[in-house]
C-alpha cells in the first residue's frame, strides 16, 4: 500500500471521553483503530494502482484469447481441408467403382441383346 489514510486518533479520543469512556481505554481504541486503518485500508492510490495493473492483465488475456483463438481457426481450416481431401478421395474411389459396375452390366446387357439380335435372324 501507498500512503497511509490519515486517521486523527487525538480527537477520537477526545470524543470517546465525551462519551463517558475512560482516557486510557479510550487511548487503547484509538491506537488499535489507528493500526488497523494505517495496515489493512486501501487508498485511493492503492485502488488506482489495482485498477492499472487488473487493466493490463485483462489486456494481456485479450492478446492471448486473441492469439489462442487465431490459432485455432487455423488449425481448424487445415482440418477441413484434410476432410475434404479424404472425402474427395473416397468419393473418387466410388465413382470409379459404380463406372466399373456400370460398364459390366452394359457389356452384360449388350451381350444378351447381341445374342437375341442373333437368335432373331436365325429364327427369321
Amino acid at each position: 500500500m501507498g500512503q497511509a489514510i490519515a486517521f486523527d486518533t487525538l480527537a477520537f479520543v477526545n470524543k470517546l471521553k465525551s462519551a463517558g469512556v475512560p482516557e486510557k481505554q479510550a487511548e487503547v481504541q484509538a491506537a488499535a483503530i489507528a493500526e488497523i486503518v494505517n495496515e489493512q485500508m486501501a487508498t485511493k492510490s492503492d485502488l488506482k494502482d489495482l485498477e492499472m495493473g487488473l487493466k493490463r492483465d485483462i489486456k494481456d488475456l485479450e492478446t492471448e484469447l486473441k492469439r489462442d483463438i487465431k490459432e485455432l481457426e487455423t488449425e481448424l481450416k487445415r482440418d477441413i481441408k484434410e476432410l475434404e481431401i479424404k472425402i474427395a478421395t473416397k468419393l473418387d474411389i466410388k465413382i470409379k467403382e459404380l463406372e466399373m459396375r456400370l460398364t459390366i452390366r452394359l457389356g452384360a446387357i449388350m451381350v444378351v441383346a447381341i445374342g437375341l439380335f442373333a437368335t432373331l435372324v436365325k429364327i427369321l
